[in-house]
C-alpha cells in the first residue's frame, strides 16, 4: 500500500464527527453570530431603503438634467431666430424713409401729359430718364426683399390696406379695393407700409378672403 497521505480537506469524516458547515456565499455568515436574525433583517431593510432613496435622487437629477438641456436648446433656438429676424428686418426703418422717393417718381411720371411728351422730344427724353430711374429704384428694393402690394380687386384687409374713403359701386362686392392712392410695400412677409386705398360699398356683401382671414400677405406685383 502507498504511504501517501490524504489531504485534510479530502479525508472522510471520523465516525461521530459532525461535518463542517459550508460557508455562506453572501458573505454574511459571520454577522449571524454577532447579531440576531431580526437585527440582520433590519440592517438589510435600512440599506435597501437608502439604496431606494439614492435611486430616486438619481432619477430626479436625471430629469432635472434633461429639462435643463431642453431649456438651453430652446433658448439657443430662440436667440438664433431673433438674430435672423434682426438681420432680416434691419433695413426696415431705412426702407420706410426712402419709400417717399418712389412716391415722388410715380407722381412725376403721372403728372406728364402724353400729348405733351409726343410734342416735345426733350420732355420725352426727360420722362424716359425718370422712368428708368424709377425702374432701377424698384429693382434695388426687390433685391433687398421689398415688394409692392397690388390690392386692386382684392377684399379689403386691414393688415395690409388703409382705407382713406369709400365709394358707391354696386358692380363689385362691398369692401373690395377699387383704387389705390398710395402703393403699399412688404418687406419679405412683413407689411412695411399699408397701401392707401378706396373701397367699394353698395354692392353685394363680399366674403372675406382666405388671405384676409389668415393674415397671410397679399399678392404683390
Amino acid at each position: 500500500m502507498s504511504d501517501e497521505k490524504i489531504p485534510p480537506q479530502q479525508q472522510p469524516a471520523t465516525p461521530g464527527e459532525q461535518p463542517q458547515a459550508t460557508p455562506r456565499p453572501d458573505g454574511l455568515e459571520g454577522l449571524e453570530g454577532l447579531v440576531g436574525s431580526e437585527q440582520l433583517r433590519e440592517m438589510i431593510s435600512a440599506l435597501q431603503s437608502q439604496l431606494d432613496k439614492k435611486a430616486a435622487e438619481l432619477v430626479s437629477k436625471h430629469d432635472q438634467y434633461v429639462r435643463a438641456v431642453a431649456e438651453t436648446e430652446n433658448v439657443r433656438r430662440r436667440l438664433e431666430k431673433e438674430k435672423e429676424e434682426t438681420a432680416r428686418y434691419a433695413i426696415s426703418k431705412f426702407t420706410k424713409d426712402i419709400l417717399t422717393v418712389g412716391d415722388n417718381f410715380q407722381r412725376a411720371i403721372a403728372a406728364v401729359p402724353q400729348d405733351a411728351v409726343a410734342a416735345d422730344p426733350a420732355l420725352k427724353s426727360l420722362l424716359d430718364g425718370v422712368v428708368l430711374a424709377e425702374r432701377d429704384y424698384r429693382g434695388a428694393l426687390e433685391r433687398h426683399g421689398v415688394r409692392p402690394i397690388e390690392p386692386t380687386g382684392q377684399t379689403f384687409d386691414p393688415h395690409y390696406h388703409q382705407a382713406v374713403m369709400e365709394r358707391d359701386d354696386p358692380s363689385v362686392p362691398s369692401g373690395t379695393v377699387i383704387q389705390v392712392f398710395q402703393t403699399g410695400y412688404l418687406l419679405d412677409d412683413r407689411c412695411l407700409r399699408p397701401a392707401m386705398v378706396v373701397i367699394s360699398r353698395g354692392g353685394p356683401k363680399g366674403a372675406r378672403s382666405e388671405d384676409t382671414a389668415s393674415g397671410e400677405p397679399p399678392a404683390s406685383t
